[in-house]
């Protein structure tokens, strides 16, 4: 059992590495994200500020805790952005996928693989140079209330955002081409990640609904926690019970995600082979 692990750890860290190898050939491609960062945070800011003229604190955050949590919820993102689903149709649709019926090794693994080495350049030329800006130069509170939760639901958030793509991209195994499914998806994340607008502000019953949503669990609660506290629906819970609610989430999602890739493979027909 531990040989078979540690040969997995192996395989993963060499299609991690391999993968780095072939993103960094395009690593302005992410240090756009330098710019853009900064940019969108100052639109925020200038939105926020005019947003909070005369109050001190809306829906429980304060000016300052508002463009913390903003800061928090683009850094996080640096880390777990995710291009599955739209690799997943693309192999899918170009018969590209049959290849990986003779590999040693399953797509969705392959696919995860691939993920930790694109979020280590994420790491190194989006998430670095974005926190020094945000720290240094906007004197943002950009430090994790505490490091090790902070580490563990951003990591969290790594695996609910890889599942909830995949099997957002396996749809392509019904439809072929589901662009129109992936951009109505991508519709409900922005709005109800909370990457947006804190799910705070939003109306009691759809921030009770985003319990039972994988939404939250990508951006909005690592963000809280990022931040140090977590209240939602006028519920307020310790981080050890905010990360053990993700746990769960992770676990549901891992799970459907699995039983999704072995129901699908029976759906392949090898469009375009």
């Amino acid at each position: 059992m531990f040989e078979k692990i540690k040969h997995r750890f192996r395989v993963m860290r060499a299609v991690a590495f391999v993968t780095y190898k072939e993103w960094s050939a395009y690593r302005t491609h992410s240090m756009v994200s330098i710019f853009v960062g900064p940019v969108y945070f100052l639109v925020q800011y200038y939105i926020w500020s005019a947003v909070y003229s005369g109050e001190s604190s809306i829906n429980g955050m304060s000016l300052s805790q508002m463009l913390s949590y903003f800061c928090a919820t683009m850094l996080i993102n640096y880390l777990t952005m995710d291009f599955a689903d739209w690799n997943l149709q693309m192999l899918i649709r170009t018969g590209k996928f049959i290849t990986f019926s003779l590999r040693p090794m399953n797509h969705m693994f392959f696919a995860l693989s691939q993920k930790a080495g694109h979020r280590v350049l994420g790491l190194l030329f989006e998430f670095i140079p974005c926190f020094m800006i945000f720290f240094f130069i906007f004197h943002i509170d950009v430090l994790p209330a505490n490091l090790l939760y902070a580490m563990l639901s951003i990591a969290m958030a790594f695996m609910m955002n890889f599942f909830i793509h995949y099997s957002i991209g396996m749809v392509a195994f019904w439809m072929v081409q589901s662009s129109s499914i992936r951009n109505f998806f991508s519709l409900c994340e922005g709005i109800f990640s909370g990457s947006l607008i804190p799910l705070v502000f939003f109306p009691k019953s759809l921030q009770m609904a985003s319990f039972f949503l994988p939404f939250q669990y990508t951006t909005f609660l690592p963000a809280m926690v990022y931040t140090g506290s977590y209240t939602l629906a006028d519920i307020t819970l310790p981080i050890p019970q905010v990360l053990l609610l993700q746990f769960i989430a992770v676990i549901v999602a891992g799970i459907v995600c699995r039983v999704l890739y072995a129901v699908s493979l029976k759906h392949f027909t090898g469009v375009g082979a």
